[in-house]
């Protein structure tokens, strides 16, 4: 039977717990092979941890673990993750930029974090409904502007839900934080960077569209990859050595420098997490991807 959780119902379950788990290991079973097995929770990893939780810590007073629901607000509203915060898919997007998936500027970002309450210290647990899709941006994102400690929960909230993890239909308050960004310029790529380095030894530039996509128009240097392959069965991650090798397959070596790219920045940040999981190196995401070249009469594309 499904776990929906009121106040009263949380509380007694805090009682038989004794401790916040601050840091969630990987299950060997599931991420063995992985290089950053610490990227990626299992949802009975995360249950162990929000079982400990009392209710002050859920609501945000004392908690080391902070879970993001990276989902609609209709989706969010009719149950969620015990203690989970809410950020819409579309938060970090610019309202009224030209460029489709633009994201806000850096103060503006460093301000919606602060609303969620997100600390340097924070381990962060983010999920969708859409095997990562959603919240791989978030987790990507929060990597460039320098948060040290984010993960994807695997398989998202139907993995969840799949084992009887607790839900509810509360939304807890939480303490606002102070966010301070420290963009990191090794995350990120921008049209100009994915032109300059296009002849480099080593630089390697993937687009991660479907495949029909990319044959209707491209940068004439990528490769496509798409990011549905980096999905087995319930949306969770291949394991290491399938996605060792789609990738390899394709040219891609470990000490290659790799920069990714979609058509709105979604994707992109889906097989980043694959790369880093993997422990590629040097990975960043050109998060205004085909929605800026493709428009762009001045930058090169090519149809095959």
């Amino acid at each position: 039977m499904k776990q929906e959780l009121t106040r009263r119902s949380f509380a007694i379950l805090s009682l038989a717990a004794a401790t916040v788990l601050p840091h969630l290991p990987a299950a060997d079973t599931v991420t063995e092979g992985y290089v950053n097995p610490h990227l990626l929770v299992e949802p009975d990893e995360l249950i162990g941890a929000i079982s400990a939780m009392t209710p002050s810590q859920a609501e945000g007073t004392a908690t080391a673990i902070v879970v993001i629901d990276v989902r609609k607000k209709d989706a969010y509203d009719a149950g969620h993750i015990l203690g989970a915060r809410h950020l819409d898919p579309n938060a970090v997007v610019a309202a009224n930029s030209p460029i489709s998936g633009s994201l806000k500027t850096i103060p503006e970002l460093e301000r919606l974090l602060s609303r969620l309450g997100i600390l340097a210290d924070h381990r962060v647990v983010l999920y969708d409904n859409r095997g990562g899709f959603h919240a791989a941006r978030m987790f990507w994102l929060l990597e460039y502007l320098g948060h040290q400690n984010v993960a994807l929960l695997n398989g998202g909230y139907d993995a969840w839900r799949a084992i009887d993890g607790p839900t509810t239909k509360i939304r807890f308050h939480h303490a606002r934080a102070r966010f301070q960004a420290a963009p990191s310029p090794r995350r990120f790529a921008s049209a100009d960077y994915v032109l300059k380095h296009r002849s480099e030894p080593g630089e390697k530039l993937i687009d991660v569209r479907p495949t029909k996509m990319y044959t209707d128009g491209h940068i004439p240097w990528a490769i496509n990859i798409p990011w549905a392959q980096n999905l087995g069965e319930g949306n969770r991650f291949l394991s290491a050595e399938k996605l060792r090798k789609n990738f390899e397959a394709k040219g891609i070596a470990m000490d290659d420098s790799v920069t990714l790219h979609c058509q709105v920045g979604l994707a992109s940040a889906h097989s980043y997490v694959a790369l880093r999981l993997l422990g590629y190196p040097q990975v960043r995401v050109y998060h205004r991807s085909w929605a800026e070249w493709g428009s762009d009469p001045s930058l090169p594309k090519v149809s095959s």
